[in-house]
């Protein structure tokens, strides 16, 4: 069985698994889905639990041994066994589908893992869980879904937040939902008898905005400038080297040559795609910008990016900030005046 994070507590409710995967990339839902399961589990007698952390060098027999080893202190027992990004192997795969096929009544299994690739949910061991227990994927919370996922939250909280105070804060803590919990439960603190304003989020809330070259390179993609240009700030403020937001650029800039020099030849976009490994959402825009942006317009940023490499060096004056925006801009489709960059 495979369930969202928001249908687990009403699963919970309905009936118990043995076996439990939590994967996802939001730390915070990945941790709260969790503690749903083991604080179920602790209701249903479970009182005992183990920790496994897959390292390198775990012995996945281990599984095997706490599964039938007797236990002092409770008849039923929590095994968690934290993946982390590591992957499971073959003998890790045929160890834990043992596990499943003669899994003990008296112990619950929970896997906590990054976000799966394709690879891992085509496997055996996947596929086992699966059927015979329960998987809970957690997705990333979109932009556009966050001011809904605080409101629910907020409300959750018995918090009441105005329209304008919630877009407000989703500009504070875009992306950092751990950031957002910390948010509300200390805009708690503030809540009177009236609902909280945008001016009560301005004054109580920091800028969490959690930034990094990989949102950069999607904002210019996705034709954000204005969100580009806030991230080129952040980044700039947290000391980031510009050294590796030129090497994000100009890769991007090598990927819409390479795009669109296949393109003119004949070949597909979706084998294209799949050799210069594009993926997901920004198929479509990679497209587009490949198509919008000349084969001179390219040829000339990455003349310009060996140009700020050489200003970065001190081989050559000349403002690197400057150039990098200019270049940001250029890619996400902006014509705004270099001169009328802040």
């Amino acid at each position: 069985m495979k369930i969202k994070a928001d249908q687990l507590a009403a699963q919970l409710n309905k009936k118990s698994s043995q076996i439990y995967l939590v994967s996802g990339d939001e730390p915070l839902i990945v941790e709260e889905s969790c503690d749903l399961i083991r604080a179920q589990l602790k209701k249903d007698g479970f009182d005992e639990r183990e920790v496994l952390h897959v390292e390198t060098g775990f012995k996945w027999e281990y599984l095997l041994e706490c599964a039938n080893a007797l236990s002092l202190f409770s008849d039923k027992r929590l095994i968690e066994i934290r993946l982390g990004s590591q992957k499971i192997n073959k003998a890790a795969s045929k160890i834990l589908q043992e596990y499943i096929k003669y899994a003990p009544a008296e112990n619950t299994l929970l896997l906590i893992g990054d976000k799966l690739d394709g690879g891992a949910k085509k496997s055996a061991w996947y596929k086992s869980i699966e059927q015979q227990g329960c998987i809970v994927e957690i997705w990333p919370i979109e932009s556009a879904q966050l001011p809904l996922w605080l409101k629910k939250r907020a409300a959750a909280q018995n918090l009441t937040l105005e329209p304008d105070a919630i877009a407000i804060l989703c500009d504070r803590i875009e992306g950092n939902l751990l950031a957002a919990k910390q948010e509300l439960d200390k805009l708690l603190l503030l809540q009177g008898d009236t609902p909280l304003s945008a001016d009560d989020i301005i004054s109580a809330v920091a800028d969490s905005s959690r930034y990094d070259v990989f949102s950069l390179m999607d904002a210019i993609i996705f034709r954000q400038s204005e969100r580009s240009l806030k991230i080129l700030q952040v980044l700039r403020q947290e000391a980031v080297e510009p050294t590796i937001i030129l090497w994000a650029i100009s890769r991007e800039i090598r990927l819409l040559h390479e795009l669109k020099t296949g393109l003119s030849q004949g070949q597909s976009y979706e084998s294209l795609c799949s050799k210069l490994r594009v993926w997901g959402k920004k198929k479509q825009s990679l497209q587009q910008a490949a198509t919008r942006q000349s084969f001179d317009s390219l040829e000339s940023m990455l003349r310009q990016c060996a140009s700020v490499d050489q200003i970065i060096k001190g081989m050559k004056t000349g403002d690197h900030w400057l150039q990098i925006t200019d270049m940001a801009l250029s890619l996400s489709g902006s014509q705004l005046p270099l001169n009328q960059i802040n």
